[in-house]
């Protein structure tokens, strides 16, 4: 998924990158707030998930290559679906698809913390619990379609974020995850500066007000609601010298301008950083959670890697003040699995990071 920063903070030409950023810092900081959160979020629930039983492919599928091809393949065929549909006028059918499956993933983030809330408050009913987290989920929905405003997307988005991070990084090995990571990082930098049909993706997401992307404004009187239909692909001028972009960047009347970042850039690292704290070797004492317990080594190398996916949210903010749609998964997949493989080697050592695999 590729970001986007349109507009400077006051409306003056900034001499440098750095001046960009500068003035955008804001609205920086929330997205990597946001980023960082998501995968915080993720990693409080690992725990209750970390079971045979909820492993996508079970205990056996973790280690297996064909499976994650097959959720590349999946990925694909969902975008191809998505702008078949939107070049159609069947914005109906997208919403429809993409709310049946943010509510089913709700449903994983939002029951540990209604059973906590129900433990704390001394009821125990599994049928209060379950339905109590059913409704809160089918309300997230209702209000996103009824007033899906920015912050309203960004709370639904860090949600689905922090459970999908989860349930896919329980289901695969560290190896496997990686090998992911790299196939999605060309992928997406295919798709955002080749093909450029990832843009539309995003637009058709934007038009439609859906938590597949984060949305971080710039200022007070944003509204998301009232953002463009073509946000992603209206930032390409004829004849812009793209040796020296920043000078073009400029406001929009309206001060509607935001950074924009893709769920997708959340979840990619977030994955590694499940991965590695669920199936790295049970070293150093246990550290207990709210929903259980992990050991100090895999923790120490999970956020080691969120460390590095910060890193690389951070080099990323700099190609992203430069006004252009960039594609984020090379820098951020980059970033987390240079800081897996030195927090990794430093914690676990070499040897524990490397598990064997097979495609079938």
């Amino acid at each position: 998924m590729g970001l986007e920063v349109r507009g400077s903070m006051d409306g003056s030409e900034p001499s440098s990158v750095l001046e960009v950023m500068r003035q955008q810092w804001a609205s920086m900081v929330s997205m990597g707030g946001m980023f960082v959160g998501t995968i915080l979020l993720g990693l409080s629930i690992q725990p209750i998930y970390n079971v045979d039983e909820v492993r996508a492919f079970g205990a056996e599928g973790a280690s297996k290559g064909g499976y994650v091809a097959l959720e590349l393949l999946f990925i694909m065929i969902f975008t191809v679906l998505i702008i078949w549909l939107a070049r159609r006028g069947l914005d109906f059918a997208i919403k429809a698809i993409v709310m049946l499956a943010l509510g089913m993933s709700l449903f994983y983030i939002v029951m540990p913390y209604v059973w906590l809330l129900f433990n704390i408050l001394g009821i125990s009913s599994s049928d209060l619990i379950l339905g109590s987290s059913i409704a809160i989920c089918i309300s997230l929905m209702a209000m996103l379609v009824k007033y899906p405003e920015w912050y309203v997307v960004n709370t639904v988005g860090v949600l689905v974020g922090a459970g999908v991070i989860t349930l896919i990084g329980v289901s695969f090995v560290p190896v496997l995850i990686i090998a992911f990571m790299l196939a999605a990082a060309v992928y997406d930098h295919w798709a955002v500066n080749s093909s450029k049909h990832m843009l539309e993706l995003a637009d058709t997401m934007i038009k439609n007000k859906l938590p597949v992307l984060l949305v971080a404004p710039k200022e007070r009187g944003y509204s998301f609601i009232e953002e463009d239909e073509q946000v992603m692909r209206s930032e390409t001028p004829e004849g812009m010298d793209w040796d020296d972009p920043a000078p073009h960047i400029k406001p929009k009347s309206g001060g509607r301008d935001a950074l924009f970042m893709g769920l997708g850039d959340v979840i990619f690292p977030g994955m590694l950083v499940i991965s590695s704290v669920s199936f790295l070797p049970e070293w150093g004492p246990e550290i207990g959670t709210i929903f259980g317990t992990m050991y100090a080594g895999p923790l120490a190398v999970g956020l080691g890697t969120l460390f590095g996916g910060l890193c690389g949210y951070v080099a990323l903010m700099t190609q992203v003040a430069r006004g252009e749609a960039q594609a984020g998964l090379p820098l951020l997949n980059g970033g987390s699995i240079l800081g897996y493989l030195i927090s990794g080697a430093i914690a676990v050592g070499p040897a524990a990071l490397w598990q064997d695999i097979s495609f079938l």
